[in-house]
C-alpha cells in the first residue's frame, strides 16, 4: 500500500484543470497558493488576497492571470471581483504584467470560473488564503457566485 501524499506533495494540475486558453465565457481554473508558494519572496508579483485564474499547459505547468488590486480600487475589494477581472483579461488575451507561467505544485485548484460565474469546490481553502492574506472580509458569501447579466 502506498503512502498517502499531502496536498503540497502533489500537483494541482488534475483532471478538472482546464487545458489551454479558454474562449470568451469558457472554463478556467480558480487557484490559491500552496504552502510551497513563497508569498513573501516571489518574483511573479502575485500579492496576498489575489484572485488567481488560469489553465493547464501541455508541459504540466499552469498559466495564470491574477488581480491583486494593487491600486486599491473600491470595485475590486471583493475577491470575486478580482477573480472576474483576471478572468476577463485571460479570455480577452489582454496585455498585462499580471500573468505568469508557474510550476503546478505552487498552486492548488479550488474551483472553476466561466462566463456565468464561479463555482468553488473547496471554499475552505480560498477562505484560508484570504485569512492568511489578512483580507477575510473579501471572501464570497457562497461557494457559487453568479455574474449579473452583462447587458
Amino acid at each position: 500500500m502506498s503512502e498517502e501524499k499531502t496536498i503540497t506533495e502533489t500537483s494541482s494540475y488534475g483532471k478538472d484543470t482546464p487545458v489551454g486558453r479558454p474562449d470568451i465565457d469558457g472554463r478556467a481554473g480558480v487557484f490559491v497558493p500552496t504552502a510551497e508558494f513563497d508569498i513573501d519572496n516571489n518574483s511573479t508579483t502575485i500579492r496576498r488576497g489575489a484572485g488567481i485564474v488560469g489553465y493547464g499547459n501541455l508541459d504540466g505547468t499552469l498559466t495564470v492571470y491574477f488581480e491583486s488590486n494593487r491600486f486599491d480600487e473600491s470595485g475590486l475589494h471583493k475577491w470575486e471581483n478580482k477573480a472576474r477581472k483576471a478572468y476577463d483579461r485571460l479570455v480577452m488575451t489582454a496585455p498585462t504584467v499580471s500573468k505568469a507561467k508557474l510550476d503546478a505544485r505552487l498552486l492548488e485548484q479550488v474551483g472553476i470560473i466561466d462566463g456565468m460565474g464561479i463555482n468553488l469546490k473547496h471554499p475552505e481553502r480560498l477562505t484560508h488564503w484570504l485569512e492568511i492574506s489578512n483580507v477575510p472580509d473579501t471572501a464570497p458569501e457562497e461557494p457559487i457566485v453568479r455574474w449579473k447579466n452583462r447587458s
